[in-house]
């Protein structure tokens, strides 16, 4: 049922691309509502979008039905339609919206088709090791056993992973149920998500990744934000909210103070660590000369392109690395159990 109701980002996307299309033509916002329930394939979301019309037909406003179904609608897509009803330029609003929407989808498109490929090889290597572990080894120590050919130590070795896998397969895969359990368990708590957020980000190549990432997704959706009319105040809020990461998270929250406080969003976001000295000057120029909300839309432009070129770079290097790691192990423990043979060939030669 939970699948069933998941609206994809790709669809939000779509649906607010059409809705600003239709705006800015002129037809009125209950019959684009009304048009596009009808066109959306996806029964759950049909059904939220006529219920988005029965709301505004009630007097909500469309910002206040879109808050009733936040599980669809992000904080930024409400903040920013909210602005857009209150400024008059609704259109407009919803035109950034999708635009911002439209490359932070595309955004994390990318960074899921990066981890695509490293998938697909661990998912053809592991159980090509899992059968030559149960299976094939086995075969190979019978033979020997009965020939009495003395073994050589790689291939003992290859034999006692064997022996293992046989005898306790329940205890590793317990351990690693176990591993993940604890992992998800620490990531529900507030000091365990920091931990791993600031592990992930501290990582060597995939670190440098996020870390281009976040400041991308950052730049993107405050900058819409602040470009819509949104406060600078909420903007911080929204972003934090949406960043993903506990280290990003904090870093926002901490500017947004400092900003309630009288001072500038440029300095937590250098002492947060995340954010490149690059763009807390950007930054920090933006907001002295009053143009913090094209400074935010130019540098993430910028960063799109730099997690473009990093996502390439880190592809280009994981993947012979893993092929050569994963070769290496599979081909050696093949080349393990023909020792023995080679050596009863020589023997008899």
């Amino acid at each position: 049922m939970t699948r069933l109701r998941r609206v994809s980002a790709r669809e939000v996307a779509v649906f607010v691309r059409l809705f600003a299309t239709m705006i800015s033509a002129g037809l009125p916002l209950l019959q684009s509502l009304n048009l596009l329930a009808r066109q959306t394939g996806h029964r759950y979301f049909r059904s939220v979008i006529r219920a988005m019309v029965s709301a505004v037909e009630s007097g909500n406003t469309l910002a206040g039905a879109m808050r009733q179904h936040s599980s669809v609608f992000s904080e930024l897509a409400v903040s920013m339609v909210e602005a857009g009803e209150t400024a008059g330029a609704l259109d407009t609003i919803l035109g950034r919206l999708s635009e911002s929407l439209e490359k932070n989808h595309a955004l994390a498109r990318k960074m899921r088709a990066a981890v695509i490929y490293p998938a697909m090889i661990f998912v053809v290597a592991i159980p090509a090791m899992v059968i030559l572990l149960l299976f094939v080894v086995p075969t190979f120590q019978s033979m020997f056993a009965s020939a009495g050919v003395p073994l050589p130590f790689p291939t003992r070795i290859v034999i006692a992973a064997s022996d293992i896998a046989k005898s306790y397969w329940w205890a590793v895969l317990a351990a690693l149920a176990t591993a993940v359990w604890a992992v998800g368990r620490l990531y529900r708590t507030e000091r365990g998500r920091l931990a791993l957020d600031r592990l992930a980000l501290s990582t060597p190549f995939v670190g440098t990744l996020l870390r281009k990432a976040a400041v991308a997704r950052f730049t993107r959706t405050l900058g819409t934000l602040v470009t819509s009319g949104v406060s600078i105040l909420t903007g911080l809020e929204v972003t934090a909210r949406a960043a993903g990461n506990r280290v990003v998270y904090d870093a926002v929250m901490r500017s947004r103070a400092s900003i309630a406080g009288g001072d500038t969003i440029a300095g937590p976001l250098e002492a947060s660590g995340v954010f490149m000295p690059m763009v807390v000057r950007m930054v920090e120029v933006g907001e002295q000369t009053g143009g913090l909300d094209e400074m935010l839309v130019r540098i993430a432009d910028f960063y799109d392109q730099e997690v473009d070129s990093a996502l390439e770079a880190l592809i280009a290097a994981v993947e012979p690395a893993m092929i050569l790691v994963l070769g290496a192990v599979v081909g050696g423990m093949i080349v393990a159990m023909y020792l023995p043979i080679f050596d009863m060939i020589a023997t008899v030669g």
